[in-house]
């Protein structure tokens, strides 16, 4: 179950780690749903009519990285307000992508593609053979190690370069980045394009996996992603910690469809459940530590 956990959180991370840029920079980027959806559409399509994983791959991230493009010149340059945007931008994937599968194949629903490739896993030297260890971080697909590599990149990225001290003093501090001759729009159009470039990432990575597309295939991801941000604290570590957390519990969602004697709809909504229960807990704990109860 917990390697499964690892396979599930790995769009999650993507997501979660893209909207982090948005969110320091001050942007609330609700499009993560929509963005998921692009790139998974768009990477299945590509790499059908091409035959190559690579290039479906770059297909998801400029489609997703084109639609954040826009959500970003809406919001910033023609001052829509960024939650109806948001809401738009995942209005039109839900729709678009609906439309392009009828046009194109001739179907509302489910497309399965067995010619594609599917993703390999790979067995890491040195810690397939550890017991435990091994079975848990070892035989994953380049996705997930490539979802931490992300992460870790976007710490250093935010944390330890000129570039994101000046895209998180947007959100504060936009004052003195003005002064400073800067303009905050520009970090905060940076943010909504990485945002965008690692949803179409994720996304891709749930067609690609799977290889097929279902209508809606995101389902609730790019919400979630969005959850864990703040549950997080908006920090790389709080977002690990709460991608790992909400695979688990897919994961043991998925294991107890089969070992449970419990209704289909109550293990369904097993993951939904786990995440009211954890934005109460952090609310509580968070009042609590500035002295509120």
């Amino acid at each position: 179950m917990l390697h499964s956990a690892i396979t599930i959180m790995t769009p999650l991370l993507f997501a979660a780690t893209g909207g982090l840029f948005t969110e320091l920079a001050g942007m609330l980027n609700i499009a993560l749903e929509g963005l998921l959806l692009t790139g998974a559409f768009s990477a299945i399509v590509c790499s059908y009519f091409t035959g190559s994983t690579a290039l479906g791959v770059i297909a998801a991230v400029l489609a997703s990285t084109a639609l954040a493009a826009l959500l970003g010149a809406v919001t910033l340059k023609l001052r829509a307000n960024v939650f109806i945007a948001g809401l738009a931008a995942n209005l039109f994937a839900g729709g678009i992508t609906v439309v392009l599968s009828f046009r194109i194949f001739a179907s509302r629903g489910v497309l399965s593609f067995n010619q594609i490739p599917r993703l390999k896993n790979i067995v890491v030297p040195g810690i397939s053979g550890i017991p435990v260890l091994g079975d848990i971080f070892s035989n994953h697909s380049f996705y997930v190690y490539a979802g931490w590599i992300f992460l870790l990149a976007a710490w250093i990225l935010l944390y330890k370069t000129p570039f994101g001290f000046r895209l998180r003093a947007c959100e504060k501090h936009q004052a003195a980045l003005v002064s400073l001759g800067l303009r905050p729009d520009r970090y905060r159009f940076a943010g909504f394009l990485i945002s965008g470039l690692a949803c179409g990432l994720g996304g891709s990575y749930l067609t690609l996996n799977l290889g097929a597309f279902v209508p809606n295939i995101s389902s609730g991801k790019g919400w979630t992603a969005l959850v864990i941000i703040f549950l997080g604290s908006r920090r790389p570590a709080g977002i690990l910690a709460g991608t790992f957390a909400f695979g688990l519990a897919e994961a043991f969602s998925n294991y107890a469809q089969g070992a449970l004697n419990a209704p289909a709809d109550f293990i369904l909504a097993i993951p939904s459940f786990f995440t009211l229960l954890l934005m109460i807990a952090v609310s509580v704990y968070t009042k609590r530590k500035q002295g509120f109860m």
